[in-house]
């Protein structure tokens, strides 16, 4: 037996024609629908890109414990668990964030790896000559090093063959030609692409011809929307070339499927870690904004040979967290008591249900579930969104450790259930952006797909906040994220714990000493830039937002003077967000 795992990065279903996409070319993603199980109800769990590789590798969601970071000593890795079983494992990967800090214990453990170069600013090519930049759209990476290196890598890269996606299944291809006749193995074929910066070849972009004659935009920044309709077009349209790349690469191990008779006895399994929006809500990227589906929601296709079933589609609610044990089982191999995602062989046989109830997130951002037919984001109960911590033993971030400043706010915690007995470091957390500002969101899935209006309902809300708190107990979730989230851990649901009624203005609150007034949308913003202050910082801009406050006399507090204050504080190199800060919450805050 053995299994082919493609793994994408950043890929939005509703670009795949097997998921109603009816314009973007991919003839082999139709090709794979007709050859696999589509489900249609599949959504990640922790993201985004190394939490998500967390769970395929534990089958444990890892958002409520930690932010980005390697895997764990007390993690059950599936792939090294097949390793140690006698199943030969292979990861051949131009994910470039496997060998930074933050991502360095994935690859080793398995049998064998093989790393690409050169993808989104990697730290590949040396260049002391600044490289030649063409007129682009304004981008807040203008002045981070990751933008020029990419400028840089991009040079060495000109032809198709010399891109990572390339690369990546030039090699997964000769691993496969190597040990097709062999038995007993499992590679994992795992591309950044479409990932952005969408750097593609002209055959892709002829796909979608086009009249645009603006500067280069193919790398939108992480932010709401501040580009015109015709550069969101385009950028969309080069992320649809990226998607059709990925196609073409993808009919490569179809062929080959195809060529070696292993659909006979191969499982293959293609899906990504996330999605992304282009322009959607008004959005860009993921991080920032709150997880909509066109994020969590993403695609999955497997073929068992076991059950043959193929051109079918599966309804059953799934989750990345279920490939891990799904993997295990097909190879005969036990899978550990602590991990949470479940066997898909009889999901995929006869769409047998394996849970009601699905939860995904991002650290220190709303906590979300889902039961297929509504999705509840349960915001912070406080505008600090506090107490928030990290748990780890490994104490890194994407690309750096964790700076001694966060390290002296450590101290030991008790185990939790998947610790195995050990204790790990507690340390204090800020998120990446405060998710405050969006309050808690309701939306019902049947009546508006899109999610383009959220509902009021209470004991919709009631239902909701009760399956939120079932999983979150599965999870074994740090007690502080109850109360960060405004939620019991024991106890009835009362009225009180409701949040989708909750405004933000008229609300009375002290600055200081000050007792102030919100008006419109000042607390979301007030709260919004205090993410943005250093910790050095903090204490000085609370205390001269109350001077200034005292100064002009003011009692009600607005957007307006919020920016005001915030904008003789900010630090130089943050300005470039003050477009976005403001946009974000005069068109996003509730």
């Amino acid at each position: 037996m053995r299994v082919i795992l493609v793994f994408f990065d950043t890929l939005n279903r509703h670009f795949l024609p097997p998921y109603d996409n009816d314009w973007v070319h991919a003839p082999n993603f139709k090709r794979l629908a007709e050859k696999t199980v589509i489900f249609d109800n599949h959504y990640g769990g922790s993201l985004p890109c190394m939490p998500a590789r967390r769970e395929l590798h534990t089958g444990r969601h890892n958002f409520l414990h930690r932010s980005w970071g390697p895997l764990e000593p007390f993690d059950d890795s599936m792939p090294e668990i097949l390793k140690n079983k006698g199943v030969y494992t292979h990861l051949v990967s131009d994910h470039y964030h496997y060998w930074e800090d933050g991502g360095c214990t994935y690859h080793s453990r398995y049998n064998t790896w093989e790393n690409v170069r050169g993808h989104e600013g990697d730290q590949w090519k040396g260049n002391v000559k600044n490289p030649k930049i063409p007129e682009h759209v304004e981008t807040f990476k203008e002045n981070a090093p990751i933008w020029r290196q990419d400028w840089v890598n991009r040079k060495y890269m000109q032809r198709e063959e010399k891109q990572p996606q390339a690369v990546t299944f030039e090699k997964g291809l000769e691993f496969i030609n190597t040990n097709y006749m062999e038995d007993n193995w499992f590679i994992q074929i795992e591309t950044f692409d479409p990932h952005e910066p969408f750097f593609t070849q002209q055959k892709y972009k002829n796909l979608y011809k086009h009249e645009y004659e603006g500067p280069h935009f193919d790398w939108p920044d992480y932010s709401a929307v501040r580009e015109t309709p015709e550069q969101v077009n385009h950028c969309r349209l080069e992320y649809a070339a990226s998607v059709s790349m990925c196609d073409e690469y993808l009919g490569k191990i179809l062929d080959t499927m195809d060529e070696k008779n292993m659909w006979k006895d191969t499982m293959l399994i293609v899906t990504s870690d996330h999605g992304f929006l282009l322009g959607e809500k008004g959005w860009w990227a993921k991080m920032i904004q709150p997880i909509y589906n066109e994020l969590a929601h993403i695609p999955l296709f497997i073929w068992d040979p076991r059950s043959g079933k193929k051109n079918e589609r599966r309804s059953a609610l799934v989750q990345t967290i279920d490939l891990a044990p799904t993997l295990l089982e097909f190879f005969g191999v036990k899978r550990p008591r602590i991990m949470q995602g479940k066997v898909l062989k009889e999901s995929i046989d006869s769409d047998n249900k394996i849970r009601d109830n699905a939860l995904f997130g991002l650290h220190g951002a709303a906590v979300n579930i889902t039961d297929g037919r509504y999705v509840y984001m349960r915001g912070p109960g406080n505008s600090l969104n506090t107490p928030l911590y990290n748990y780890t033993l490994m104490p890194t971030h994407m690309r750096n450790f964790f700076s001694v400043d966060e390290l002296k706010t450590m101290e030991l915690a008790e185990p939790f259930t998947f610790t195995k007995d050990c204790k790990t470091m507690r340390i204090k957390a800020r998120a990446t952006l405060n998710p405050y500002i969006y309050g808690t969101l309701l939306f019902d899935l049947q009546n508006d797909p899109n999610q383009e209006n959220p509902i009021v309902d209470a004991e919709i809300e009631k239902r909701m906040i009760k399956l939120l708190i079932e999983e979150m107990k599965k999870s074994d979730a740090p007690i502080e994220q109850y109360e960060r989230l405004g939620i019991p851990f024991d106890g009835e649901i009362s009225d009180e714990h409701l949040r989708l009624k909750e405004k933000y203005i008229g609300i009375t609150e002290k600055i200081g000493n000050t007792e102030i007034v919100w008006k419109s949308k000042g607390k979301s913003m007030y709260y919004l830039v205090l993410k943005f202050i250093p910790e050095k910082m903090f204490n000085a801009f609370i205390l001269g937002f109350e001077k200034a406050i005292n100064n002009n006399n003011r009692k009600e507090i607005d957007e307006d003077f919020v920016l005001e204050i915030f904008g003789k504080f900010v630090p130089k190199d943050l300005e470039p967000y003050m477009s976005m800060i403001t946009h974000l919450v005069k068109n996003k805050a509730k």
